[in-house]
């Protein structure tokens, strides 16, 4: 029979985030801070899509290498990737809509493709896909993957809702905001598998975040606030730090010690 100080030490060996209510509101910064900083390089900057990709790309293999080579979670690697995640993903989609001219519907279309393909290789390999915890090197990089097609496809996604329909910023973060709170009621009120909630979740609060980021920092005569990149850079990132603070100090205090 196995203990809680076994499940303790077991869990001790876990290298990702817990999917609890902070988890999703640190996943909806971490989407707004990438869609800035995607923005930042390749327009700020007018570095372009495909150097503002090569740039992000970089980063985010190093937070990865770094995260890869802990032992346990560790919350400042873990959201530095998925930052990293965020970031490349809005630059896969602008490269893929604005550099390759293929659209945001045909590049969502592509990129929901890539995933599925990522789930199934995944649920084929381990006979099951599970977020949370994981252990295991290789089922961490299945993980990542998933986590980074997802960005980029609810990046593409966003961008359709505000490009190609044509809604407003706060329209489109309404619109994603309601789907969020249906997977809610679905993961509460009905026997849904979770794992599939959970993507589905994943991807519609990628285009939440970004739509809230484009909200402030695009111009006012085009529904934003008008921002600057590097304000709303910084109020995010500091947002996530505080928050990442007391939900450790929350965790550290639940700790139970062993004689």
């Amino acid at each position: 029979m196995e203990t809680n100080r076994t499940k303790t030490e077991s869990n001790a060996l876990n290298k990702v985030a817990k999917i609890t209510l902070i988890f999703w509101v640190l996943k909806i910064f971490a989407t707004t801070l990438g869609e800035v900083l995607g923005d930042f390089f390749s327009m700020t900057l007018n570095l372009g899509y495909v150097v503002g990709l090569a740039i992000t790309l970089l980063f985010f293999l190093i937070v990865l290498f770094l995260q890869l080579r802990q032992k346990i979670y560790i919350a400042p690697v873990y959201w530095l990737v998925i930052i990293g995640t965020t970031t490349v993903g809005t630059e896969i989609s602008d490269l893929m809509d604005r550099t390759l001219g293929l659209g945001y519907a045909l590049g969502s279309a592509i990129l929901f493709s890539v995933l599925l393909l990522v789930l199934f290789l995944w649920n084929r390999r381990e006979g099951q896909i599970k977020v949370y915890p994981i252990t295991q090197r290789r089922v961490e990089l299945y993980y990542w993957a998933a986590i980074l097609v997802s960005n980029s496809l609810g990046t593409a996604f966003g961008d359709f809702l505000s490009d190609n329909l044509g809604l407003s910023y706060l329209t489109g973060a309404a619109i994603t905001a309601g789907i969020i709170v249906l997977v809610v009621l679905l993961h509460y009120f009905t026997k849904l598998n979770e794992i599939l909630l959970f993507w589905i979740a994943f991807i519609f609060t990628r285009p939440f975040g970004a739509t809230f980021g484009d909200f402030l920092t695009k111009p006012i005569e085009k529904g934003g606030l008008n921002f600057s990149r590097g304000l709303a850079a910084l109020v995010t990132a500091v947002l996530m730090a505080v928050l990442m603070y007391f939900s450790q100090r929350s965790t550290n205090n639940k700790k139970v010690s062993y004689a």
